[in-house]
């Protein structure tokens, strides 16, 4: 509601392509074509699945990836976590508040958690532990009656009869329709810290589609905050003075490290005169 108070159209569509190297960007959705200056990246990432059957049809019917968000409604209940990592163990340490008990699937014989989650969890009486394990099936019609586990040593089989699957194995940025145009590194977008430019002129990201550590709303609105100041000041070289993108990024480079002070919306896109790296109206 503030972006569209301020003149910002929001269009609820899908974007199936992107153009990116160009001058002007052009994104395609499944219904429009909207062409641009600048564009900023901000895809976000998703929950890493298992790829088993049954596992999207069951999202919602006892499946999940947030225990924030679904943990209430598995009270006194036997579920499973499926995870190794600092995220399982929050969701599993999260769930024993209302499960009568939490099984944690992970398919080694550590953790790779921190210690101290690692701690919190192995002190907790209501959740066990099943080591060298992975989910190999998931079984119910209309919501979730259990799970088949399989040792990742010996291919020994076990049924747990679970109610609620939490699946916390990570995150994926949603990067796939940048391949091959924008800089990447293990499906992240690189960028140029602390700015948010990635190696093409007028193209920005920012959120966990750059974000591989914290991955957290907080982080990506701030980021997401710095790349909106970042199109703009390259949107404004653009008017200044530039006439194609590189100039533009150019220009932006060098004003920064002559002015490495952060630029605020609304500022003038040059430094301070004396500093100026392009000849001045006066000069």
């Amino acid at each position: 509601a503030q972006a569209e108070r301020f003149g910002a159209e929001l269009v609820a569509d899908d974007v199936v392509a992107v153009e990116l190297t160009g001058d002007t960007k052009v994104v395609r959705t499944a219904t429009d074509t909207f062409r641009a200056r600048a564009v900023v990246l901000a895809m976000g990432s998703a929950y890493r699945k298992l790829g088993i059957p049954g596992e999207d049809t069951l999202s919602g019917h006892g499946v999940s990836w947030c225990a924030t968000c679904d943990g209430f409604f598995f009270r006194d209940q036997h579920v499973a976590v499926v995870g190794g990592g600092d995220s399982a163990l929050e969701e599993a340490t999260f769930l024993s508040r209302f499960a009568s008990k939490v099984t944690l699937v992970h398919r080694r014989g550590e953790l790779r958690a921190s210690m101290i989650m690692q701690e919190r969890a192995f002190l907790d009486p209501k959740i066990e532990f099943a080591w060298n394990s992975a989910v190999e099936s998931i079984h119910g019609d209309d919501k979730l009656t259990g799970v088949t586990l399989v040792d990742t040593q010996t291919g020994d089989r076990l049924e747990l009869s679970v109610t609620g699957l939490f699946i916390a194995i990570g995150r994926t940025p949603r990067s796939e329709l940048l391949r091959g145009q924008v800089e990447l590194d293990k499906a992240c977008v690189v960028v140029d810290h602390p700015s948010t430019r990635t190696n093409l002129p007028g193209v920005f990201a920012c959120g966990d589609l750059v974000d591989h550590h914290y991955m957290q709303a907080i982080t990506a609105a701030g980021a997401g905050c710095a790349a909106a100041l970042d199109a703009e000041r390259y949107i404004a070289a653009l008017d200044h003075k530039a006439s194609t993108a590189g100039d533009a990024a150019a220009t932006i480079a060098e004003i920064e490290s002559h002015d490495p002070a952060p630029h605020r919306a609304g500022d003038p896109i040059h430094p301070r005169e004396k500093e100026a790296p392009w000849p001045t109206s006066r000069q």
